[in-house]
């Protein structure tokens, strides 16, 4: 199966997408090769092109552009990060499936923190436009993607797999706010702006 079919049917099949997943044996580093790695590049990229070609607005019609190689060194360490996170959420997902009645299984955490971070790595593509930046939001939808394929591949029961996600999701944000914090080292955002 191709990246864009495999990303087309978890977005749009969720539920059947979750036990054609369960059923394949995906090897650590092929999983990374042909989804995580080329996935996990569009939000560091469109980060690069966002901050330094387009430019970040500002107050009376100016937009404030960040040096490319700052931009690029710190969507290097986003992007490396990432898939460090990847990885990490897999452990806790792993770590976590018996306490809510599910099966440790690494190999099968590791696709799920995977393939239900697709709708979040999608909607990066976003941050081309920084004011479109709020339309990241879509990637929320990955919590549901996490819900679905958790009973799937963890073998969780049904009626435990909100809490579960929800644990999963405080780890995952966790993650994310320490990519997000280490990444900002390296850009110089102008007084006045967040960050």
């Amino acid at each position: 199966m191709t990246l864009v079919e495999r990303v087309k049917r978890i977005l749009l099949q969720p539920k059947q997408e979750w036990e054609v997943i369960a059923g394949e044996s995906t090897t650590t580093p092929d999983l990374y090769r042909n989804y995580i790695i080329p996935l996990a590049a569009i939000g560091p990229a469109a980060s690069v092109i966002g901050m330094s070609i387009v430019g970040i607005g500002m107050p009376f019609g100016s937009a404030f552009r960040i040096p490319i190689v700052t931009a690029i060194l710190s969507a290097v360490v986003h992007y490396v990060l990432s898939l460090v996170g990847v990885y990490v959420l897999a452990l806790i997902i792993d770590f976590l499936a018996p306490t809510f009645s599910g099966e440790k299984n690494p190999g099968q955490a590791l696709k799920l923190s995977a393939y239900s971070s697709t709708a979040a790595w999608i909607a990066a593509i976003f941050v081309i436009i920084p004011a479109l930046g709020i339309l990241g939001i879509t990637g929320l939808y990955s919590l549901y993607l996490l819900y679905e394929g958790i009973p799937v591949l963890m073998k969780a029961p049904r009626e435990k797999a909100l809490v579960y996600t929800i644990a999963v999701a405080v780890a995952a944000i966790v993650i994310f706010a320490v990519i997000v914090s280490i990444a900002r080292i390296f850009i110089p955002y102008p007084v006045g702006m967040p960050g």
